[in-house]
């Protein structure tokens, strides 16, 4: 059966809806899902850097080791927390973050004192945790 270039333009155009359809609708859903426990931010009574991203962002896969090592190092005297915003989209929202990965930096008293937004090194974070008292 020969068919004319319109109607296959047409019937691809449909499927490719059908299928933007669906992977619209299967995302909502997961997204939707809760994400488990959300950590308390910022940590009472504690200096808290929070680093919002995913997982799967090439500048946060970047940053994982990093903040890996911080949480290692700062044990007990800052709180270095990773949330996954492609994971649990209400964090983002919550944040109000325009972009990833973005780093919020609290003081003792839960005071937010800096955000920043794209990479930030290992020495630029460590700088900061020490201007707000981190030994």
């Amino acid at each position: 059966m020969l068919h004319s270039g319109k109607s296959l333009r047409v019937a691809a155009s449909a499927g490719f809806m059908s299928i933007l359809a669906v992977v619209f609708f299967a995302s909502a859903a997961w997204s939707a899902e809760p994400a488990g426990r959300v950590p308390e931010v910022p940590v009472k009574g504690m200096v808290t850097m929070v680093d919002l991203g995913a997982k799967k962002c090439i500048p946060c896969k970047m940053m994982a080791p990093i903040l890996e090592e911080l949480e290692k190092e700062y044990q007990g005297r800052a709180a270095i927390i990773f949330i996954d915003v492609w994971v649990d989209a209400s964090q983002g929202k919550r944040f109000g973050i325009r972009t990833i990965p973005t780093q919020i930096f609290y003081d003792r008293e839960g005071k937010e004192v800096l955000r920043h937004e794209g990479f930030m090194d290992k020495k630029t974070i460590a700088a900061e945790l020490q201007k707000l008292g981190v030994k």
